[in-house]
């Protein structure tokens, strides 16, 4: 009998390999087909690594250009950059938390661990200069050059525990302790090891693409953007550091700084007590927001605007009570009123009606309505049609008095060429976003972007009848739109709204679990859906019983005193 092999499936080109062949082989020999470095490989819809050995399917190959491909190397990165800091400054107790992210990188800062009563407890950080920088960046690059392998073992979990206490990783040890799986994937570079929250490259050779440079109080870890082979150059965004910041500091402040800690206080009995605290710092923060609108005198246009999922709506109804409880007279604005009628629309690249494109509402008409009203004039507002795709004359008249503001929400709030005609000291500019305050642990910051997919799967499931699984199809194309029409002003607000709730993915756990094991294996999203489960299992369940029903979170679960 001839000897067994694996039959495999390459973009539609069917080859046999022996079955001790590894991905990595076969990633070598179509490496010059691809304009970006294979860095995972997809089998049979499950990604796999390329030290993997073959098996028979399908295979995709996974560059650094796909979301998963850049999510690897960003994690290899990380670990590259730990073990570079462990080699320095090992033997002086100081390690590198990875704390936000930011543009296209990772804030750090260094801390100096010291022992006290035989505990290890996290000192003040320490001061980076450019020296420190250019020896961790050419420690990196030795690294890089010498290719060192990155290796998998699978430990217990019980193990792992103990493991993460004795390397002083205690954020990993406190959340390890509410893991239901039995076994723990370690990840071994030259004798450091870590826990990682995915796939990771085979080698430090892969890992050739990254910059370092002075942020703040700690440093810039920086990635390549599109082009994959080219570090973005880095662009300061001070009002986003210090919104996290902020917001960092508070859940540290509260004992509950990572998801480990708020298990912990949930099985302590603590999370009412937090709940109610985080409510009351929200709607002070609102309170404080009305008070320096209505010190701002000539503010008359409160532009609002951030990414999907944010929870726009119910801010704007909390700050227009807010601004009426301080003798204003808040009158919302809906942009959608002002978009073209459908047959004026604009299309995309594909050939769709791109409704997100600035192009898609009328902005010479928004602007004469406001300058009408500015100038104190009687004005009748648009109504738009969405059955017939037509804006309508309703009678909807307004006219603005001393005390009257308009809430104005929109994904363009922020972009100036929507309200070109306007006094720049009319608008007071905000900019709302669920940037959260847990961390995972010491090297692994929460993903934003993530908390606000869970959020729009959970309230489009409840209020559109969208499965996960076409939210989680159609989350590409939000996420563009963002990165074009709201990123780009976001440093432009005169105030950054944190609308993340610490406490608010272990509610968002029990309303997202069934919807996206829904997702069947071999659809598309399954991937995605998987690793949000996989998130998700970290956290232990928090009921929705006790939460106000003015709160942002009944924006997505349901139980709102807001028409939202």
């Amino acid at each position: 009998m001839g000897e067994i092999k694996c039959r495999i499936n390459i973009h539609g080109n069917v080859r046999e390999y022996v079955p001790e062949t590894t991905y990595k082989q076969l990633a070598k020999e179509y490496q010059k087909q691809f304009p970006d470095d294979i860095v995972l490989v997809l089998v049979n819809n499950r990604l796999r690594e390329l030290r993997e050995k073959v098996e028979s399917g399908n295979l995709t190959f996974i560059t650094t250009a796909d979301k998963d491909g850049r999510k690897a190397y960003r994690r290899s990165t990380a670990l590259l950059m730990q073990k570079a800091v462990h080699n320095l400054y090992g033997e002086e107790k100081i390690t590198v938390r990875i704390m936000h992210s930011i543009a296209q990188g990772y804030y750090c800062e260094l801390k100096r661990n010291e022992e006290k009563n035989g505990t290890s407890e996290q000192a003040e950080w320490v001061a980076v200069d450019e020296q420190m920088l250019r020896d961790l960046k050419q420690e990196m690059q030795r690294l890089v050059v010498a290719d060192f392998p990155i290796e998998k073992h699978s430990l217990p979990t019980a193990d792992a525990v103990e493991l993460f206490r004795r390397l002083g990783m205690t954020d990993k040890e406190r959340l390890f302790r509410y893991r239901r799986s039995s076994r723990v994937n370690i990840y071994e570079l030259d004798h450091y090891k870590d826990y990682f929250y995915g796939y990771m490259v085979p080698s430090t050779g892969y890992l050739k693409y990254f910059d370092l440079t002075l942020y703040k109080e700690g440093f810039m870890l920086l990635f390549p953007g599109k082009d994959t082979r080219t570090v973005d150059v880095f662009v300061p965004s001070d009002k986003l550091y210090l919104t996290l910041e902020e917001a960092s500091e508070w859940g540290h402040t509260m004992g509950v700084g990572t998801i480990g800690a708020l298990n912990d206080a949930v099985s302590a009995g603590r999370i009412q007590e937090i709940i109610l605290i985080q409510e009351a710092l929200m709607e002070q923060k609102i309170g404080q927001l009305a008070e320096q609108i209505k010190e701002g005198h000539h503010k008359k246009f409160i532009m609002i605007a951030g990414p999907s999922s944010s929870g726009k709506t119910t801010f704007s109804h909390r700050l227009s009570i807010q601004l009426a409880a301080h003798g204003m007279k808040p009158h919302p604005v809906p942009l959608d009123d002002f978009y073209v009628d459908r047959d004026k629309t604009p299309k995309d690249a594909d050939g769709k009606l791109d409704f997100e494109c600035l192009e898609a509402l009328d902005i010479d008409r928004f602007n004469n309505d406001m300058t009408s009203l500015l100038n104190g004039d009687a004005t009748e507002l648009p109504v738009f049609n969405f059955k017939t795709g037509k804006r309508e004359a309703k009678g909807r008249m307004m006219q603005l008095g001393e005390e009257d503001v308009l809430v104005i929400e929109g994904i363009h709030g922020l972009n100036d060429r929507l309200s070109y005609s306007l006094p720049q000291e009319s608008k007071f500019r905000i900019y709302i976003s669920a940037l959260t305050q847990l961390d995972i642990d010491e090297h692994n910051c929460l993903p934003t972007t993530d908390g606000r997919l869970i959020r729009r799967i959970v309230r489009d499931a409840r209020t559109r009848a969208t499965s996960a699984r076409e939210t989680i199809a159609m989350w590409d194309s939000v996420r563009r739109g963002e990165e074009k029409n709201i990123f780009p002003f976001q440093e432009g607000a005169d105030v950054m709204f944190n609308s993340a709730l610490i406490y608010e993915l272990a509610v968002l756990k029990q309303y997202a679990e069934p919807l996206l094991f829904a997702i069947e294996r071999d659809c598309p999203e399954y991937l995605e859906a998987k690793r949000l489960l996989k998130f998700l299992d970290y956290f232990l369940p928090v009921p929705a019983d006790n939460i106000n029903n003015n709160s942002i979170i009944r924006e997505f679960i349901g139980g709102s005193c807001f028409n939202v």
